[in-house]
């Protein structure tokens, strides 16, 4: 018989529910996802390092989990909250149960949570810490902030994948695996590296265009790198995602700020700036590039997000450097924009910036 549990919010609001997963009581951010499928592809998105993530959709593991949609090799989650969740999968990929696998990769959930309820408290007062425990504590304390989980999830060496397409190094905040099968699809040479890599290494590796990655949290948290960033993109075409928007934005003088519950899911719509054309795209972020900074950039808005209007992607004036917030990748999600990583690559092609430089 499963174990009672309980969420408590930093804000003293209690949520019991049935434990599931590892045993161990664990803390986060409480976040929340709107998408209907693609749960194992999420829980294992590195972007949610540090976080817990409330799934909105009320039946999460109902065709378990299978060795095809990993999106990292191992979850960096804090924690999994659902309405119910599934002990007897069915699907002919399934190889176990949502529970099995987030009790051996160490993670910690609850089901049986009113988790519209709980969506309804995080819309109205935010994304917020909370705790996944077995007992309600009579006070609350709460471990260390950390400044940025980039630096556990990225790669700590350069890892190099052969063929014979133009070489794109990827740097990685937290990438997803789908944005690296995109390229090798397309028959690029990828180099990943970590977060931290300086621009003469960069240089080294001789590439013909950049990519930056998706990953966790507050981009301000890893501001140290922007001078890099800045020097790279400037001499390499370059084509940023999610994190990888907001740190191009930040190394070029613009600002972010945290955006009150974020968007996460497979549904958001984005417009197209210049056509008016409306994309359904996947997203995971909890920050957004402020447009008023991007004024006094020398980039200009693509994309702007139908619901808060908040910038979607943007381009510079006369550089081959593009970004966009949401994931074109799109797993899991709609494939609307896979079409970015053709362009990217086409573009990559054209220039003779990279290798004039």
């Amino acid at each position: 018989m499963a174990s009672k549990g309980y969420l408590v919010l930093e804000t003293g609001e209690v949520w019991e529910g049935k434990w599931m997963g590892d045993k161990r009581p664990t803390e986060g951010e409480v976040v929340f996802n709107t998408s209907m499928t693609g749960y194992q592809e999420i829980i294992t998105d590195p972007s949610y390092a540090g976080q817990m993530i409330v799934f909105c959709y009320p039946l999460i593991g109902n065709y378990g989990i299978n060795d095809i949609d990993f999106e990292s090799c191992v979850p960096h989650l804090a924690g999994v909250i659902t309405g119910e969740d599934c002990e007897a999968p069915s699907h002919f990929q399934s190889i176990q149960s949502l529970h099995h696998y987030l009790e051996h990769q160490g993670v910690a959930g609850l089901s049986g949570i009113d988790t519209r309820a709980l969506v309804k408290t995080i819309r109205k007062q935010g994304t917020m810490k909370g705790k996944l425990v077995f007992e309600i504590p009579s006070s609350l304390e709460w471990g260390k902030t950390e400044p940025s989980h980039v630096p556990v999830v990225s790669v700590t060496q350069p890892i190099t994948y052969e063929q014979e397409g133009p070489h794109i190094i990827l740097i990685d905040f937290g990438y997803k695996k789908s944005i690296l099968d995109y390229l090798l699809k397309l028959g690029c040479k990828v180099t990943v590296v970590p977060y931290n890599t300086s621009f003469d290494t960069v240089k080294g590796l001789k590439p013909d265009g950049i990519m930056l990655s998706n990953g966790p949290g507050n981009p301000e948290g890893i501001s140290n790198i922007l001078p890099a960033i800045q020097q790279i993109t400037s001499t390499y075409p370059t084509f940023g995602i999610c994190l990888g928007h907001q740190l191009l934005a930040l190394a070029y003088g613009a600002t972010t700020s945290k955006l009150t519950y974020g968007h996460r899911g497979a549904n958001h719509p984005v417009q197209h700036v210049d056509s008016g054309k409306v994309y359904i795209t996947s997203q995971n972020h909890g920050y957004e590039v402020n447009k008023t900074s991007l004024k006094n950039t020398p980039f200009i808005p693509t994309y702007h997000n139908i619901n808060d209007g908040s910038v979607e992607g943007m381009k510079h004036h006369t550089l081959p450097i593009a970004s966009v917030q949401f994931h074109p990748e799109a797993h899991a999600g709609p494939s609307d924009t896979e079409f970015m990583f053709r362009d990217f690559i086409e573009l990559v092609g054209e220039s003779t910036y990279a290798t004039t430089s």
